[in-house]
């Protein structure tokens, strides 16, 4: 079998892989559960390959990512759920729904001609299909406990941090928010206040609560100021990587071994790394 552009063969491909007798033995034994981390670590090297400006990488990213989709699709389609194609027309329709000021509905017109205004009409139209799926849903007796309440809306399976930007965004559009950026620092020096008193406390419980009210105002910062956590943070891992690199190669050079390094020359090493960023 030879590779193609065509969307028809990586379906071929994935329906041979899951083929009793025939197929891949680890393939065949994989399910909506056990392919999901792949699914998200998938969604992350994308996301990853945008960061480094790589697009040889973004290409085959973006191609582990779409294997993923074909993937839970062709287990759907042996359950009898839904096929690959049912996944395609889903999203189509539903851009199609979202954009009436792109594909205006016979009869009907928009003023979208705004990016805010934009917004305003996909949210509404969001709300719409809300309340349709809630309505499905119904009709085939499917709880809505998950997805109770206002902030229902937001995915309990996020990464935190993305969850939390998503609830806070979610209750500002009903006035449930800060007015400005600067009351914030107040609230984040206020939750490192409480964070130090759970420090000294010493229970574990409270360390991980109070961290997470801090880290939670933090998101909320980033958000009046429009930096977006969970890019803001991989930028940091991105940095603290190149940054550890240089010590290393550095201990490397004079032939020491990082485990026997002091923690001073460490230090010294990691402000000569930053002095060299200042410079470019």
């Amino acid at each position: 079998m030879d590779a193609s552009k065509d969307i028809s063969r990586l379906i071929e491909i994935m329906v041979a892989l899951r083929t009793p007798g025939t197929g891949c033995p680890w393939d065949l034994e994989q399910t909506f559960e056990t392919i999901k981390p792949y699914t998200i670590e998938e969604a992350y090297e994308v996301a990853d390959a945008i960061e480094r400006n790589d697009m040889d990488d973004l290409c085959e990213e973006l191609g582990d990512l779409l294997l993923q989709v074909v993937f839970h699709a062709r287990i759907a389609e042996e359950k009898g759920e839904f096929a690959f194609g049912d996944v395609v027309e889903a999203v189509t329709r539903k851009m199609i729904r979202r954009h009436p000021h792109v594909f205006p509905p016979e009869g009907a017109g928009s003023n979208a001609d705004t990016p805010e205004r934009v917004k305003t009409q996909w949210d509404a139209i969001k709300q719409e299909e809300k309340r349709e799926r809630a309505e499905r849903r119904a009709r085939r007796g499917v709880t809505e406990d998950a997805k109770a309440g206002y902030l229902g809306a937001v995915d309990r399976a996020l990464p935190a941090l993305t969850e939390a930007l998503k609830l806070q965004e979610r209750a500002a559009k009903v006035g449930f928010d800060w007015s400005e950026a600067a009351p914030i620092l107040d609230k984040v020096e206020e939750e490192i206040g409480e964070f130090r008193e759970a420090l000294s406390i010493g229970r574990p419980e409270k360390v991980a609560d109070e961290l997470g009210d801090l880290i939670f105002a933090l998101v909320n910062i980033g958000r009046h100021v429009g930096a977006e956590p969970e890019m803001a943070l991989r930028g940091t891992n991105t940095k603290f990587r190149r940054r550890f690199r240089h010590i290393e190669t550095e201990v490397e050079k004079s032939g020491e071994e990082l485990q026997t390094v002091s923690l001073e020359r460490m230090e010294a090493l990691w402000q000569a790394a930053k002095a060299i960023e200042r410079q470019v």
